[in-house]
């Protein structure tokens, strides 16, 4: 577990996807992709294949959020593995509708 900040990129150990922390909580999380932990940048892969229960994939410029839109992130490069936050999966963030000019 680890306490995020803005700013801090993050790359997954089991697949390509990298992503930018855009906002997050004070406490430490645990942030996976593909059922792994995610390691800094400079950090070593692992070997492994990310798991079959967290590989819907990320999509590059996406932006991911959790259930109380608390933490959001920018997902940087996109890869097979899915993101999730203290076990529960990221979703796409959705646009917010616009007021109507009539």
């Amino acid at each position: 577990m680890k306490t995020l900040k803005a700013g801090t990129r993050l790359k997954s150990a089991a697949c390509d996807t990298e992503v930018m922390v855009i906002r997050t909580r004070t406490e430490p999380v645990l942030l996976c992709c593909g059922g792994m932990e995610m390691i800094a940048m400079d950090g070593q892969k692992a070997e492994a294949a990310p798991d079959p229960a967290f590989a819907q994939g990320s999509l590059v410029g996406k932006r991911y959020v959790d259930e109380q839109d608390t933490t959001e992130l920018l997902c940087t490069k996109g890869g097979k593995g899915s993101l999730s936050l203290d076990g529960a999966v990221l979703v796409v963030k959705q646009a917010k509708a616009l007021p109507s000019s009539d």
